[in-house]
């Protein structure tokens, strides 16, 4: 018989301090009451009774000369308004936990809301809580009495719904209060108040009760969190309440293999280990008692078994002697001819023995059924595998231990994958896939993944890939920022793109490229330069350290080197002559581009020889003439044109003034020149 004991059985934090706190005051002589029991559990009651304590229900029932502790689960706020009133001195050994529930309702709340509260509405924890609310508050213990309240009373129209739970309330009726609230409230808002302490006890204590053939829940029976635990446990297999070692006694241990022993947070560590001695002692002696004939029953029968070379579920060693698409035939060195169907290969449907095999191979092989009459064994690899891997399963959940498999396939809700034989199910928001992602980009793919459930008796496993990419990508993002600054090159993935600029990243950390950075010419999206899933090179600009410490990355794209002005600059000079095409006309002359974007100003007296009203008498959008380079404006990046200056001059040829066809004041050469451009485009 298998013994295993909760790791979170026992004394939870608060519980703990009060009791601590509560003996620290007797040890030092000093006379306490304690409004109700300090904790629901009738052994430490006792003690605390013995040493001189007294439980009373309210300050009035206090001794003169004595001071009073309030219970870790707090109490109302008119208690402590009369302890004041009383002038008696008291010690506040309310769970930090719980307090914190008090301050969220008396900041939170107002008197035109509606708190609703998970719990037991006589529990003194949940009164302390409804004393605290300005305005209505209703208690439930299900979820179907929370849709009960909120469906026939019409006071919830209108209101502010407040939602939050007492501190052992089930996390799993928690859950389903939380989907009724989004269903039926339209104006809601709730605060997880379980304490994390409860939550990981309910769900170690679930998981226990999966793998016992009994389970001992060890507290008191008036204790909220230890009935709690029970009723966790009884979905899963037998279930015990003990509160005293004596409780014991009646409980069939008989055919039980795995005893499975959690406890209450008011339940102390001296009789949680009390109750496990006493079950190893009554084990062992059973043992002992055991009759020898008994035993040698057990020896017959066991040799028995082992005689038996053909019996069902007995695994053998085959060698591969034919391949089909249907089955696979093995020697498994007896009389029997031995065959695999094909279903039977490997439970994940992708495996192909065509593929996989060669005659000659050894397969480890479980027999499923034999006939006498044909001489023939029906073998299973996929049962020898899935057992063989099973315990390979059950450490890599109690370790943490990564696993890797190849991804078979997309279903709803998630993707499968079969590491050693066994089917591991990975739901779709543990695969680390972006919402709108499909699934299907997993299909055929190795990933790795750790195990996050699994369910004994259904064999039914979870697994997380994202529980493995996350922690890599914190090691990632620690040594990223150990090296990070600004001017510094790396080589990242384009992630995502908005309007504004692209997503980058840096392997554990994300960027980002503004669109102002992603081109020299200007652009509307940022997917005219990048698309999702694109290998870029890119640069740290800037790293922005926030009040939550959270760091800003901007990232540069754009090379300088690919700067239009950059090149235009190294390649021209005032006087140089250029070929150019005319991309835009206006009432003060026309513009042409130089190299692609950069472009030049051929004012209207610098087109012809002549004097001409518009600049379309001689020029069309699309034209390609020679012009010489009059005046380049390095700080305003422009730059002047001349066709004229090219054309042989008539000394007699009147020259016009640039502020005859200047563009109007309020309207800037670059205002000019965009839209010059779109109305040629929009002529086209």
């Amino acid at each position: 018989m298998e013994i295993r004991v909760a790791e979170t059985a026992g004394f939870c934090f608060g519980v703990n301090r009060a009791v601590d706190m509560l003996y620290n005051m007797i040890s030092e002589g000093r006379k306490v009451c304690t409004l109700g029991p300090i904790i629901h559990n009738p052994q430490v009651i006792e003690d605390l009774e013995g040493r001189g304590v007294k439980a009373v229900a309210s300050p009035s029932e206090v001794p003169e000369g004595y001071e009073v502790v309030i219970r870790a689960h707090g109490v109302t706020k008119e208690t402590i308004s009369e302890l004041h009133e009383r002038k008696i001195p008291f010690t506040d050994a309310t769970c930090p936990y719980v307090l914190k529930i008090h301050k969220i309702i008396k900041q939170q709340t107002n008197e035109d809301d509606i708190v609703l509260i998970a719990g037991d509405g006589n529990h003194p924890e949940v009164c302390g809580f409804r004393s605290h609310c300005k305005g209505k508050s209703y208690t439930f213990k299900t979820a179907p009495e929370l849709e009960k309240i909120l469906t026939s009373n019409s006071v919830f129209e209108n209101k502010r719904i407040i939602l939050l739970a007492q501190t052992t309330f089930s996390v799993k009726e928690w859950k389903k209060s939380l989907k009724i609230i989004e269903k039926l409230c339209t104006n809601s808002i709730y605060f997880d108040t379980i304490c994390r302490a409860t939550q990981e006890r309910q769900d170690e204590a679930e998981h226990l009760s999966r793998w016992a053939d009994v389970m001992l829940v060890i507290g008191g029976t008036f204790s909220s969190n230890t009935v709690k635990l029970k009723n966790v446990c009884s979905e899963n297999t037998k279930t015990y309440l003990i509160e005293r070692v004596e409780d014991l006694q009646p409980v069939d241990f008989s055919g039980c293999d795995k005893i499975g022993i959690t406890a209450g947070a008011s339940t102390p560590a001296r009789i949680i280990k009390e109750v496990k001695v006493i079950m190893t002692e009554n084990f062992n002696e059973m043992q002992t008692n055991k009759s020898k004939e008994t035993q040698d029953q057990e020896l017959f029968l066991a040799a028995v078994d082992s005689m038996d070379n053909t019996s069902t579920s007995q695994n053998v060693i085959g060698v591969v002697v034919s391949i089909a698409p249907n089955e696979i035939q093995v020697d498994i060195g007896r009389k029997y001819a031995g065959f695999i169907p094909r279903d039977e290969y490997s439970n994940d449907p992708t495996a192909d023995p065509m593929q996989e095999l060669k005659i000659g191979d050894k397969l480890n092989l479980t027999i499923m059924s034999t006939n006498d009459n044909e001489g023939t064994m029906k073998l299973s690899k996929r049962i020898y595998d899935r057992k063989a891997s099973w315990q390979t399963i059950l450490d890599a959940k109690e370790n943490g231990t990564v696993l890797e498999a190849v991804v078979a396939e997309a279903v709803k809700g998630g993707v499968i994958a079969y590491p050693m034989g066994s089917r591991v199910f990975i739901p779709a928001s543990h695969t680390g896939l972006a919402r709108n992602e499909e699934l299907d980009v997993l299909v055929k793919k190795t990933v790795q993944f750790r195990i996050i459930d699994i369910d004994d008796r259904r064999r039914r496993v979870i697994g997380s890939i994202r529980s493995v990419t996350a922690e890599a990508r914190k090691a990632a993002a620690e040594a990223f920022w150990a090296t990070a600054e600004e001017g510094k090159t790396y080589t990242g993935t384009v992630k995502s793109l908005t309007s504004y600029g692209a997503f980058v990243d840096l392997g554990g950390v994300e960027g980002m490229i503004h669109i102002s950075e992603l081109s020299w010419s200007k652009i509307k999206h940022p997917s005219e330069i990048v698309n999702v899933g694109d290998t870029v090179e890119v640069y740290i600009k800037a790293i922005e350290v926030k009040d939550d410490e959270k760091k800003k990355i901007s990232l540069g794209y754009k090379k300088i080197e690919d700067d239009p002005w950059q090149i235009f600059t190294s390649k021209y000079a005032v006087g140089d002559i250029a070929d150019v095409e005319i991309q835009g006309l206006a009432t003060f002359g026309a513009f042409a581009k130089i190299i692609d974007d950069v472009k030049g100003l051929i004012h209207i007296s610098q087109i012809a020889d002549r004097h001409i009203a518009s600049p379309k008498e001689v020029l069309s959008i699309g034209d390609v003439v020679k012009a010489k380079i009059t005046e380049i404006d390095y700080d305003r990046k422009r730059v002047s044109l001349s066709i004229r200056a090219l054309i042989e001059k008539d000394e007699n040829t009147e020259v016009e003034s640039y502020e005859e066809y200047a563009p109007a004041a309020e309207e800037t050469v670059e205002e000019a020149v965009e839209a010059a451009i779109e109305a040629a485009a929009d002529a086209e």
